[in-house]
């Protein structure tokens, strides 16, 4: 049943490049195949797992808030794992509150996530599969947000610069380049 609703979430998202196409076709195979799709014992088990970011960004002043994760040593959007039988949407409102202190508005590319990456995770409790959903909230450039100091290292705000934020996910660039695409109808 949950591997249903997520594939249906899944489902809605159009892939900007093949990759993200072949990790959607490879979650959608995985999900038919599984109904645990959440991590039960940290770190890895089991491996994959949904993972839901929150992506926080202020399409006015064109920018990207990115915080020091601790344990992978990169600039990362917010996030973490779904909760057993928790809700894609209801872990990114979690996260968000969690980990930036807010209510997180998603108006700006809607309430469903924008990007799906499948990665292998680095750092000391690295190795395992994430699949992650990334959803877009709005932040306020003028603003800087008090991260959970148990999770990240202090944050900064980015510009959308696809080349411009050092030591990131590794799909990051990519989908700055579909975030990109998205907000231009809503600035124009």
């Amino acid at each position: 049943m949950e591997s249903a609703t997520a594939a249906d979430l899944i489902g809605t998202i159009t892939p900007i490049d093949d990759l993200e196409r072949r990790h959607i076709e490879q979650t959608l195979a995985w999900l038919e195949r599984t109904d645990d799709v959440y991590r039960r014992f940290p770190p890895a088990t089991p491996s994959p797992h949904l993972v839901a970011c929150v992506v926080l960004v202020d399409p006015v002043e064109r920018g990207i808030y990115q915080g020091r994760h601790r344990k992978s040593g990169l600039h990362l959007p917010m996030g973490g794992h779904l909760e057993p039988f928790e809700h894609q949407l209801a872990a990114a409102r979690r996260e968000a509150h969690e980990e930036l202190g807010l209510d997180p508005s998603f108006d700006i590319v809607g309430d469903r996530p924008l990007f799906l990456t499948v990665t292998t995770t680095i750092g000391p409790t690295g190795g395992h599969i994430d699949t992650s959903l990334w959803f877009v909230a709005r932040g306020h450039r003028d603003e800087q947000y008090e991260l959970d100091p148990d999770e990240f290292d202090g944050g900064q705000w980015w510009d959308l610069d696809p080349y411009g934020i050092p030591d990131s996910d590794p799909h990051l660039g990519r989908f700055l380049h579909k975030l990109d695409s998205a907000l231009r109808p809503a600035l124009a």
